[in-house]
């Protein structure tokens, strides 16, 4: 049967795009020219109309905000509602440093019913130089975390890592201790980045060497990052394998589900933010 094509601007528009095809019950398949660097999807003509359709209507509905901007040289995008994060977490610190006790993590008030805890930890911080560091380096992962999953469900996901780095470590090391900061939020943006080449399995699993490469990667930017002897290691840890799995669980969605799940995403996230700190406050 004849076939005609539809160019896409990236690798990344190609896959997208055939996903879209084959959702709707569209035989697709995807050329590359690589000395050109052009991508193209090749449709059989009668469906050509009904294609190019099902992609505008999948463009509009998938139409990014203003403030998610494509880095130069890649095919990531910056979200830049990780400012906002960041601004809330300078905010906090000005505001009460890290002398609000009712808010650190401690091992003991957990189990005693203070869940919440493992929530408001997250956005203390010892002193400046702590909290430079993780608004700094949160900065850019969540930013670029927030840019490929979509600004709620990143930030939903980073969040509740964070969190669940924190319930869990106590069940792993039974001594008490205090915790705060963001590093377990970090950790796990950088989690959700490591597993964004998970989508290729909706493709072909003879992708898998290149996912494998991709968190063999990622795992070398924990290290480099997660491992410092002044930090937490273990909620790093915990941070960061949270954020695997919930990178990989996201970048297997099928991608027509996004637009509504992303606005389920912020919703998740302003609870897990305002819901916590209203227990706080409530004393």
């Amino acid at each position: 049967m004849p076939t005609s094509a539809i160019a896409a601007r990236s690798e990344r528009q190609a896959m997208d795009w055939s996903l879209v095809l084959a959702s709707q019950g569209i035989d697709v398949a995807i050329e590359h020219d690589p000395g050109a660097r052009i991508w193209a999807l090749r449709v059989p003509v009668p469906d050509l109309e009904r294609a190019r359709d099902a992609i505008k209507r999948f463009r509009v509905e998938n139409r990014g905000w203003s403030w998610r901007q494509q880095v130069p040289g890649s095919e990531l995008h910056f979200h830049w509602a990780a400012l906002a994060w960041v601004f809330l977490l300078c905010l906090l610190h000005a505001a009460v440093g890290n002398g609000l006790g009712s808010a650190e993590f401690i091992p003991s008030a957990v189990r005693a019913g203070e869940w919440w805890r493992a929530f408001t930890a997250t956005w203390l911080h010892a002193d400046p130089g702590h909290l430079a560091m993780n608004a700094v380096l949160g900065a850019v992962l969540l930013g670029l975390a927030m840019g490929r999953y979509g600004g709620g469900l990143a930030g939903a996901a980073a969040l509740l890592a964070g969190a669940a780095a924190n319930a869990v470590a106590p069940w792993i090391r039974h001594h008490e201790y205090h915790g705060l900061g963001a590093s377990g939020v970090v950790m796990a943006a950088l989690g959700l980045l490591t597993a964004q080449l998970v989508a290729w399995w909706r493709h072909s699993w003879r992708a898998t060497r290149l996912i494998l490469g991709g968190l063999m990667a990622g795992s070398w930017l924990f290290l480099e990052l997660g491992t410092s002897p002044q930090g937490d290691v273990l909620v790093h840890a915990l941070g960061f394998a949270f954020g695997i799995a919930a990178g990989v669980v996201l970048a297997l969605l099928p991608a027509r589900w996004n637009p509504r799940l992303n606005a389920v995403g912020w919703g998740i996230a302003a609870l897990a933010t305002l819901v916590p700190w209203w227990f706080v406050v409530r004393g």
